[in-house]
C-alpha cells in the first residue's frame, strides 16, 4: 500500500475510500496499462519511491483486471470497505446507546436523499449503498 493510501486508511477510512475510487479512475484513465502508468503518474514520484509505485499500481491494475473491473464498477477490497461501514451505520442507527448518531443521521437524511436523487443511483446498486 502506498504511504498516502495508508496514512489515509489509519486516519479516515471515508477519504481512504474515496482515494481508492479515485486511484480505480486514475489507473483506467491510463488504460489499466503498467507503461502508461509508468509515464504518466509513477514517473513524477521521487526516484526512490518509484519501485513501490510500481508495484502498487501493478497490483492494483492485477487486481482490477482479475475482478472484471477496468472499464467500471470497484474492487472487492473496496466494496468490502462499503459492506463494514453500512454494517456499523445500521449498528449504530439501531442502537439506542448511540442516540446522537441517529439525530446526526435524521439530520443529515434530506442532504442524503438529494445527494441520491442527483446521482440517479438506487439503493443497493453499489457505492451508494450506505447513503
Amino acid at each position: 500500500m502506498n504511504q498516502i493510501a495508508q496514512k489515509l486508511k489509519e486516519k479516515n477510512i471515508a477519504e481512504y475510500l474515496i482515494y481508492m475510487w479515485q486511484e480505480e479512475d486514475l489507473i483506467r484513465a491510463n488504460h489499466c496499462e503498467m507503461e502508461e502508468m509508468e509515464a504518466n503518474v509513477i514517473a513524477r514520484y521521487p526516484e526512490d519511491q518509484r519501485p513501490a509505485m510500481r508495484e502498487w499500481y501493478g497490483n492494483l491494475i492485477t487486481m482490477m483486471s482479475e475482478e472484471g473491473v477496468r472499464e467500471k464498477g470497484h474492487l472487492q477490497i473496496n466494496k468490502n470497505i462499503i459492506i463494514n461501514l453500512t454494517e456499523l451505520h445500521n449498528l449504530l442507527s439501531s442502537s439506542p446507546k448511540f442516540p446522537f448518531y441517529s439525530a446526526a443521521y435524521f439530520k443529515a437524511l434530506p442532504f442524503i436523499v438529494e445527494l441520491r436523487n442527483k446521482g440517479g443511483q438506487k439503493r443497493g446498486t453499489g457505492t451508494g449503498d450506505l447513503l
